[in-house]
């Protein structure tokens, strides 16, 4: 690489002629797209939040660095594509940024460590393998819009959907609340994890119905005090003088100290939106769900068609078999099936504001092919007051 740094080269006289200004700024220019774009690969890359769903672990409009190294970097499965894009380019609305000639197997090389329980971490979004586009080019949930309106209904509005390799899916950051071979149940809003309570982060925020002894709006000197700016908490009010608010473990501690009466305001509703989408043999909701086994690589299970749909999508979509159910009978790859053997380990992802959260409760598992890497460092913070200087390179917890 000693033709980047020379500024002279050689004629074939042996006569150096100095590089011309355009080479000079051409080869650092080549440098720096090499450099950076293997540390992007390979160390860490930068990310934002864009939404809610972390609060108050992480704010929108908080920037992050995320260390690709932690759990080990992943060989990019589709190489051909542009530097410092994702899925799109920049200032188009369908334009692709890859290419699908050359697909490579998943592969990740040795990282610091495995990922543990509660970690927060980015990754692929799981159902982004198919998608409708609207016409400015926004991207529809592909699942959740046939399970809403239908098949037939959604291919009117949307046409053709669009499909996207797994590492070009869209990025999504979650906490890992459950690892291979945990069981985990959804009781009231809090989870367990093998029968035992696992929500120990002090941010978490739930809703939770509140009347002050005054049977008024907690009051923002009261709200100052502990930290919380009624525009973001206040969220709603209903018959006497109760109103919602979205508070942490922490903050209900206080409220109750003040006389208030608290009441967790949970969504109790059973939904086929909720994985895995079978209100008849599971009627869950966001709030209470479970037991669901985490499937963990080289692990055999039993399954029947009582138990398929947590699976179905494991065996046929993330480790390529082809499922069919006959007479009641399962098939796997043509041939008769009463158990089935995971090739990958999976995750259980939610996120910490767990009422404004689509997660795992939503689609189900994250396969270990799709995981990008742990959420560390907050590089910079700002919101509608400026800048969170408060924020500003925070480890991430």
């Amino acid at each position: 690489m000693s033709f980047i740094f020379s500024k002279r080269s050689r004629t074939d006289s042996g006569v150096q002629r100095k590089k011309s200004k355009v080479r000079e700024w051409t080869e650092a220019a080549l440098f720096a797209i090499v450099a950076a774009t293997i540390i992007r690969m390979f160390i860490f890359e930068a990310y934002v939040i864009p939404s809610s769903s972390m609060e108050r672990t992480l704010l929108i409009h908080d920037y992050l660095f995320v260390s690709k190294i932690s759990y080990g970097p992943r060989i990019p499965m589709t190489p051909l594509a542009w530097p410092f894009t994702h899925h799109t380019l920049p200032f188009t609305k369908r334009t692709n940024a890859y290419s699908t000639a050359v697909q490579w197997q998943y592969h990740r090389l040795p990282g610091l460590s495995s990922l543990k329980r509660n970690d927060i971490v980015v990754f692929n979004y799981p159902c982004g393998d198919t998608l409708y586009k609207t016409t400015d080019g926004s991207d529809v949930d592909y699942y959740i819009t046939n399970l809403e309106i239908g098949l037939k209904a959604a291919l009117k509005q949307y046409g053709q959907p669009v499909y996207r390799p797994v590492d070009k899916r869209e990025n999504w950051i979650k906490r890992c609340v459950g690892i291979p071979g945990d069981t985990l149940r959804v009781i009231k809003g809090d989870v367990y994890i093998n029968g035992k309570p696992s929500d120990n982060h002090p941010f978490r925020l739930m809703a939770y119905n509140i009347k002050m002894p005054n049977y008024w709006p907690i009051g923002k000197d009261t709200l100052a005090q502990m930290g919380l700016p009624r525009n973001e908490y206040f969220t709603g009010s209903i018959d006497s003088g109760v109103y919602i608010y979205n508070f942490t473990p922490e903050n209900v501690k206080s409220i109750k100290a003040l006389g208030a009466e608290v009441k967790a305001d949970l969504r109790d509703r059973n939904s086929i939106r909720i994985f895995p989408f079978d209100t008849l043999k599971y009627p869950w909701n966001m709030d209470n769900l479970g037991p669901v086994y985490i499937p963990q690589q080289g692990v055999t299970i039993a399954i029947d068609t009582f138990n398929l749909p947590f699976y179905k999508r494991i065996i046929s979509t993330y480790e390529h078999n082809t499922l069919a159910v006959r007479n009641g009978k399962i098939f796997i790859n043509n041939q008769p099936a009463s158990s089935y053997t995971f090739k990958m380990n999976y995750y259980w992802m939610m996120g910490d504001n767990r009422h404004e959260s689509t997660d795992s409760r939503f689609w189900g598992f994250v396969p270990e092919d799709h995981l990008v890497g742990k959420a560390w460092l907050i590089w910079l913070s700002y919101g509608e007051g400026g800048l969170r200087w408060r924020r500003m390179f925070r480890l991430i917890k």
